[in-house]
C-alpha cells in the first residue's frame, strides 16, 4: 500500500473513530457542553428507582442494595457505590456530558460537598416506583420523600449561595425522573393489593396520574426543565422471560410496557401545555428494542441473558460474589433485570438529544 493510501486510511480511521459514539448511541460531549453553556444549564437532579440511583439505598434500612461485588465492578477502581450495574449510570454519563462531575453522588452520602450541591445530586432509591405502595413493599424512598430530601437540598443550596442564586440554580436546573419498572414487577404481579383494587388498565391510569401529580409538585418548588424516562420493554428482561419460560421477547409485557407509556405521554403533554415546563421524554421501551433487535449497531453481542451469574435470574442479592461475563460492554444487561454501563450510555445519548430537541430548542 502506498504512502498516500496508509495516510487516507489513517484518516478515515479517525473520521470514524470521531462518528462512531454518536451512530452508537454516545455523546458529542463537547456539543454538549456549549448546549449546557448556552441555555445555562446549572446541575442535575435526579428522581427515581435502581435506573438512576447512585447509592443512597446503602444509608437507609431496606434489603434493595447494590453495595457488594460484582456490582461496580467496572466503575472508577472496581468499587461498588449502590449503583445496580457494572459501571456508571445514564445520569453519570449525562452529567460529565454536560461538564459538571463523572458521578453524580447520592443526596444521602455522608460526606456531601459543597460542588455536590452546586453540581446536582441524586435523589432517587433502588425499588421505588410511582405508586407509594412499591416503595413501602421494600422499605424505600417514595417519591414523596425523594422530593422531600430535595426541600431540604434547596435549604443548603441557599446557604451555600444565598436565596436569589439558589432559585436561578433550581429553575435551570434539569430534572431527570426514571421510574415505572418496579410499580409492575414487584408490586402489581407480585403482591394481592393493588390487583384487588385495579385492572391492569386502571393500575397504569393510576400510575400516569401519580407520575403527573409528581411533575406538578415539581414545578411548584421551582422546576422548569425536566426529562422523564419511559418504561423499558419489560418482557425483554432475562427474569421475565425466565419466569414465563420463553426464550424471546415477552409479547405480553411488552404490549402493557409500551400502553403504559402512551398513558404518561398524554400525561406529560398536559403538564407541558398547563404548567408551561419544558419536558423531554426518552423513549427507553424503544432504545431496548432498538438494542435487543440490532445488537451489532451499538457494538453488543449477547442480548438474551445478564452478565452476572447465569444470567437468567440473578439480581441484587443473589448477584452477590457470582462470577461474571468477560466484558459487560457487549451486553444489553449486567444482572437478569438491570442493563450494563454501555446500554446506559447509549441511554444517555438519547437523554441528551430529548435535551437539545425537546428542551433547549
Amino acid at each position: 500500500m502506498s504512502r498516500r493510501a496508509v495516510v487516507l486510511v489513517r484518516i478515515l480511521a479517525l473520521a470514524l473513530a470521531a462518528v462512531m459514539p454518536l451512530v452508537s448511541g454516545g455523546m458529542d460531549t463537547q456539543q454538549v457542553k456549549l448546549l449546557a453553556a448556552k441555555f445555562n444549564v446549572t446541575c442535575v437532579l435526579v428522581f427515581g428507582d435502581s435506573s438512576v440511583d447512585p447509592g443512597n439505598n446503602n444509608n437507609i434500612a431496606t434489603p434493595m442494595k447494590g453495595n457488594f461485588l460484582p456490582y461496580g465492578k467496572d466503575f472508577f477502581r472496581g468499587r461498588p457505590t449502590g449503583r445496580f450495574t457494572n459501571g456508571r449510570l445514564a445520569t453519570d454519563f449525562i452529567a460529565e456530558g454536560l461538564g459538571y462531575t463523572k458521578a453524580i453522588r447520592p443526596f444521602l452520602h455522608k460526606r456531601l460537598r459543597p460542588v455536590d450541591i452546586l453540581h446536582g445530586v441524586s435523589f432517587a432509591s433502588a425499588a421505588s416506583g410511582y405508586d407509594e405502595l412499591t416503595a413501602n413493599l421494600s422499605n424505600v424512598l417514595p417519591v414523596s420523600k425523594q422530593l422531600e430530601y430535595f426541600r431540604e437540598y434547596k435549604m443548603r443550596l441557599r446557604q451555600l449561595v444565598g436565596a436569589g442564586k439558589a432559585e436561578n440554580i433550581i429553575r435551570n436546573a434539569v430534572a431527570v425522573l426514571s421510574m415505572g419498572t418496579n410499580d409492575f414487577l414487584q408490586n402489581y404481579f407480585l403482591e394481592p393489593i393493588r390487583p384487588k383494587q385495579y385492572t391492569l388498565e386502571e393500575y397504569q391510569n393510576y400510575l400516569a396520574s401519580c407520575m403527573s401529580d409528581d411533575v406538578k409538585t415539581m414545578h411548584s418548588l421551582g422546576i422548569t426543565r425536566l426529562v422523564v424516562v419511559g418504561v423499558p420493554a419489560l418482557g425483554c428482561m432475562p427474569l421475565v422471560k425466565t419466569l414465563m419460560n420463553q426464550e424471546t421477547c415477552v409479547e405480553k409485557y411488552n404490549n402493557f410496557s409500551s400502553a403504559f407509556n402512551s398513558k404518561l405521554n398524554v400525561k406529560l403533554d398536559i403538564a407541558r401545555k398547563t404548567l408551561g415546563m419544558k419536558i423531554g421524554y426518552v423513549d427507553a421501551y424503544g432504545i431496548f428494542q432498538d438494542a435487543v433487535n440490532n445488537p451489532k449497531k451499538h457494538g453488543l453481542i449477547e442480548t438474551a441473558k445478564g452478565c452476572c451469574g447465569t444470567g437468567t435470574v440473578e439480581y441484587g442479592d443473589t448477584c452477590k460474589g457470582m462470577s461474571t461475563c468477560a466484558d459487560a460492554s457487549k451486553y444489553v444487561f449486567w444482572d437478569a433485570v438491570h442493563p450494563t454501563e454501555r446500554m446506559y450510555e447509549i441511554i444517555a445519548g438519547r437523554a441528551i438529544d430529548s435535551l437539545r430537541k425537546q428542551l433547549m430548542a
